[in-house]
């Protein structure tokens, strides 16, 4: 398996209650089929055959509902470094997990939950920016000054601000608002380089909403995909709607799991 660019995003799971019930929706949605663990509460999940993502039991049930994201490091003791130097947290220091590679979790100064993932004989992904696959990130955070200088610290990103998010931000409200699109170090900064971004939390969003990461899944239908999702006993967050590179709608899963779904321009009708 090809090994992933420092600092980019290489991996996602969803922490859930029921394993079970999140291999049924995200099957229905997406197509997936799963492998479990041996004896492990998680599951590998796969889109025409290439692993795509993971799902996972909760151990703790004051663990969040919620998918996480992982960025690649060649070097995962300096970037646990970096991230307590550059102002951030770490959750849990990193650890291996058996020959597939080690992993930690930290949180950026705003408070949002990333992962670190140094490979091993697992790179990441096998398929993304594909349909029913991973194809961007986002983090939503109050504190964007903090938070830009932080990841540029940490992960080396260049910045470019625009108003048309990639992704497309989380409703028609905030597709207005301040928005950084990152591109990794040694790249022409802007959109044909970028893989996530930074989103401000407005007024628009409820007052108690915690900074977090929004992960995208590309798909064929974005509109059909919020309707399966309903089908399927999750909700539609933010109903579908156009940005320039695509079409965009945020949905939760039956759990309450928050993700967004991506029809490219190219697939659109």
């Amino acid at each position: 398996m090809a090994a992933f660019a420092q600092s980019v995003p290489c991996w996602v799971d969803v922490q859930l209650s029921d394993l079970e019930a999140g291999k049924r929706f995200y099957g229905g949605l997406f197509g997936w089929t799963f492998h479990a663990g041996d004896g492990m509460p998680f599951a590998d999940a796969y889109s025409d055959g290439k692993l795509v993502a993971a799902l996972a039991a909760k151990q703790d049930g004051r663990m969040p509902t919620a998918w996480g994201v992982y960025f690649s490091t060649d070097d995962i003791l300096a970037t646990v470094a970096l991230v307590r130097k550059a102002g951030g947290q770490v959750i849990t220091d990193p650890v291996r997990a058996g020959r597939a590679g080690i992993v930690a979790q930290a949180a950026d100064p705003g408070g949002a939950v990333f992962g670190l993932w140094q490979a091993g004989d697992r790179a990441g992904f096998e398929k993304h920016d594909e349909p029913g696959a991973f194809c961007w990130t986002e983090v939503y955070t109050r504190q964007p000054e903090r938070v830009d200088a932080f990841y540029e610290e940490v992960f080396g990103f260049l910045g470019t601000d625009t108003d048309e998010p990639p992704g497309g931000g989380s409703g028609g409200e905030e597709s207005a608002a301040e928005f950084r699109m990152w591109s990794p170090a040694g790249t022409e900064p802007g959109p044909d380089t970028a893989i996530g971004g930074r989103s401000v939390i407005t007024d628009a969003f409820p007052a108690m909403l915690p900074s977090h990461f929004l992960t995208y899944f590309a798909v064929a239908d974005c509109v059909g995909a919020a309707e399966a999702a309903v089908r399927l006993g999750g909700r539609i967050s933010a109903p579908a709607f156009d940005i320039p590179y695509g079409r965009v709608a945020v949905l939760q899963d039956d759990q309450g799991a928050a993700f967004a779904v991506l029809q490219p321009t190219e697939l659109l009708p």
